[in-house]
């Protein structure tokens, strides 16, 4: 009968530890989810709270370009509309200085390097003036120029060219006075000689410019 009490007691106190180790692991097993619960919906709510601030940026900035807007447009019509333009000329007229600011600005510093138009717009400024063309020469490199990483603050890049013309040493003197006063800028790098007064040749080295379009900087970004 003894052994049989003790047997029962041993029984007994089995199923109590067998109980108590279920429930310290139901408590770890509970204690251990929570936490990775927690710590899931803390980076959750971290990264929510990242995308709500970049959103407010964006927005911000929308708000603000669209702000601009009207300022602007006003802007750019008191600067076409002018009743002179900036180089003293008439907008609606067609000669040398005339035209409105912006086709100036834009006949100025072209958006391409586009060496043919700018050897046929010599090339048309020299006959006008009855100059005898030798030669025109540049280094057609449009290919080049525009596999060119963008920018969102571009600056003007030199166009080379090389020109041959033949003339009076008076008519010469004139010539370099247009291209002073041109709308685009031009630079002379070397100048060559030959001849008399009343049949002068001259070798113009020089450069002019463009400056590539100005591209808006929109770009997707990842909140992490």
């Amino acid at each position: 009968m003894a052994q049989k009490r003790t047997s029962t007691k041993r029984l007994q106190l089995s199923k109590t530890q067998a109980n108590t180790v279920s429930l310290i692991a139901a408590a770890v097993f509970i204690t251990v989810f929570s936490l990775v619960s927690c710590r899931a919906l803390w980076q959750q709510r971290s990264y929510q709270a990242k995308v709500i601030s970049k959103k407010k940026e964006a927005l911000q900035v929308l708000e603000q370009n669209k702000d601009a807007v009207p300022g602007l447009e006003a802007a750019y019509k008191d600067f076409v509309s002018s009743p002179t333009n900036i180089i003293d000329g008439n907008p609606n007229g067609t000669g040398e200085k005339d035209g409105d600011n912006a086709r100036i600005v834009l006949d100025a510093l072209p958006s391409k390097y586009d060496f043919p138009a700018l050897a046929t717009s010599i090339e048309k400024l020299l006959i006008d003036r009855n100059f005898k063309v030798e030669s025109i020469r540049g280094i057609d490199d449009e290919i080049a120029q525009s596999t060119k990483k963008e920018s969102g603050t571009p600056q003007p890049v030199p166009m080379p060219y090389q020109i041959t013309v033949s003339g009076s040493a008076t008519s010469i003197q004139d010539l370099l006075s247009v291209f002073e006063r041109s709308i685009r800028p031009f630079s002379t790098d070397k100048l060559v000689f030959k001849g008399s007064a009343d049949n002068l040749q001259m070798t113009l080295d020089g450069k002019t410019y463009y400056q590539p379009e100005k591209t808006l900087d929109i770009r997707l970004e990842t909140v992490k």
